[in-house]
């Protein structure tokens, strides 16, 4: 491809929550970012301008919701209203990750379901597409009325481990039960049998690890999940499958939340390695030796180009 993209109606803009990623991707397309300012007034409020006409275009904005969520949340409610107001022809929402995403249903009585929340916030503001990458749930796509593409992160994880030699049989471990569809589509790229690691967890934040079902004595194993917060979960899962006879244990994960103690108990984990990708920005104090960060900006930036010329999207998955 070209390093100029050449219809002049293709705009990219970004917002705070990670604008590195942002700028990768407008070179994939090969335009420039759009001019627009975030500032706040001196109470916090968020004051958005863009500098630039985009009267009949089609915009892209990309803007993960990560910490600060609600910050990050409210910069891009702003930001649609504002493109709405400027005459946008589409206003094409980028969330690498999509916050809030863990309350989908009510677990318990007198829950919100903040993804749908979330999901309606969006499209009233004006959104008329969503593109984003590895839902908690896939189900949260039938929370919009408008069209979404949703992208995966498992063929850029496998692709990683494909290409490290690893001297040993391989096993793909998903930490719970609800991820197996997520460890079953690695498996199948890596051609390795899936184990799951049944646990309870007695409240949020705080996982027990009871017992593995599959095999995975003297083996490799790879644990994949969507995200990973505090880390809990993927530790403690790390060194029972050790305890149980795993020779080696790798992790990975498409969204790198790691708040609170997470880094830390990386570091202290049986892990060897945890492999992430570049949907949520780390700050140097989380780029430790032990964390690989792949970039999805180059399946983001042929995503967009795909949606923008009317072209399938799922044959990236082929």
């Amino acid at each position: 491809m070209s390093n100029q993209y050449l219809d002049p109606n293709l705009k990219v803009f970004s917002l705070n929550s990670n604008v590195e990623l942002a700028q990768e991707i407008a070179k994939v397309i090969g335009v420039e970012l759009g001019k627009c300012s975030v500032s706040q007034f001196s109470d916090g409020e968020i004051q958005i301008n863009i500098e630039e006409s985009i009267r009949g275009c089609d915009v892209y904005v990309i803007q993960s919701t990560s910490s600060p969520v609600n910050e990050n949340i409210m910069e891009l409610l702003i930001m649609i209203d504002a493109l709405k107001r400027a005459s946008a022809k589409t206003i094409n929402i980028v969330m690498p990750y999509y916050g809030y995403a863990r309350q989908d249903r009510k677990a318990r009585a007198r829950e919100p379901i903040t993804a749908k929340l979330v999901a309606n916030l969006l499209e009233t503001a004006g959104a008329t597409r969503v593109i984003t990458l590895d839902l908690h749930a896939p189900q949260i796509q039938g929370f919009f009325d408008i069209p979404i593409d949703h992208l995966m992160g498992v063929p850029i994880l496998a692709d990683h481990f494909n290409s490290k030699e690893l001297n040993g049989d391989v096993v793909i471990v998903s930490p719970d039960h609800g991820g197996v569809t997520r460890a079953r589509k690695m498996a199948e790229r890596l051609k390795a049998p899936i184990a799951i690691i049944d646990k309870r967890r007695p409240k949020p934040n705080v996982a027990e690890v009871m017992n593995i079902v599959g095999n995975i004595e003297g083996k490799i194993a790879i644990l994949i999940d969507d995200i990973i917060d505090t880390a809990g979960t993927i530790t403690l899962a790390a060194n029972a499958l050790v305890e149980n006879g795993a020779l080696e244990v790798y992790a990975c994960c498409t969204h790198p939340v790691l708040s609170g103690p997470a880094i830390e108990r990386i570091e202290n984990s049986k892990i060897k390695e945890l492999v992430v990708t570049n949907t949520i920005a780390l700050p140097e104090e989380k780029r430790i030796e032990k964390i690989d960060q792949l970039s999805v900006a180059p399946l983001i930036g042929e995503a967009i180009i795909r949606v923008h010329e009317e072209q399938s999207v799922s044959t990236l998955f082929d």
